[in-house]
């Protein structure tokens, strides 16, 4: 136990002589061969250095942004005649006829190929006013944004939309509720007892439509 000891301590005092003259001979090594400076050599080279960088660097523009490669051209379309106020490119009523009539194919959504792509921007119509803020648009939109009536017409007893002066509402209840939900409610409550508590779900089942 010991001897083992013992041998560590020189082995580890060997190590650290070695290391130790090994260093010391590199630092002498490297003081021996490095050249002394000059400084009046070494200011010059130092001076002709910076001088040499110096003209190398351009700050000068070779170019303008109308020159630039990487820039994306700009393109002015004109506004397609008026006729195309309500042109929408994949709906397309004129278009959408020339399909069969087999099994609605005329009423699938077909886009126009590239050579029949129209590169006019779509003029709005006439009298257009912009839209009502968020909560009023949830209900109301001006008539002139969109002239048409005749779902005013043929959806009235649904009580879907309404033509009122110079604007559609859009009522909300439709034809389950015309009077709100709190009407309709109401009504089942005539027919059943809900205020009692025997009965908390009531399921009714409309057209499906907008239900």
């Amino acid at each position: 136990m010991f001897k083992g000891s013992i041998s560590k301590t020189y082995s580890l005092a060997i190590l650290t002589f070695l290391c130790s003259f090994f260093y010391i001979l590199g630092l002498w090594q490297h003081t021996q061969h490095r050249p002394v400076p000059d400084p009046a050599a070494s200011t010059t080279a130092c001076t002709v250095a910076k001088v040499t960088v110096r003209s190398q660097l351009d700050f000068g523009a070779h170019h303008t942004a109308d020159e630039d490669p990487d820039s994306e051209p700009q393109f002015s379309y004109p506004a397609c005649p008026v006729e195309y106020t309500e042109y929408t490119p994949c709906h397309d009523p004129n278009r959408a006829h020339k399909f069969k009539r087999k099994r609605m194919e005329f009423l699938e959504r077909h886009c126009p190929e590239k050579s029949e792509l129209r590169k006019c921007r779509v003029p709005a119509p006439f009298g257009y006013k912009n839209p009502f803020k968020w909560p009023v648009s949830r209900a109301y939109v001006w008539y002139d944004n969109v002239p048409h009536r005749e779902l005013t017409v043929e959806k009235a007893v649904q009580n879907w939309i309404r033509f009122e002066g110079d604007r559609f509402k859009f009522p909300g209840g439709g034809t389950m509720f015309p009077n709100g939900a709190d009407a309709y409610i109401d009504d089942i409550g005539k027919l059943i007892n809900l205020k009692d508590g025997s009965i908390r779900t009531a399921i009714d089942t409309g057209c499906g439509v907008s239900n």
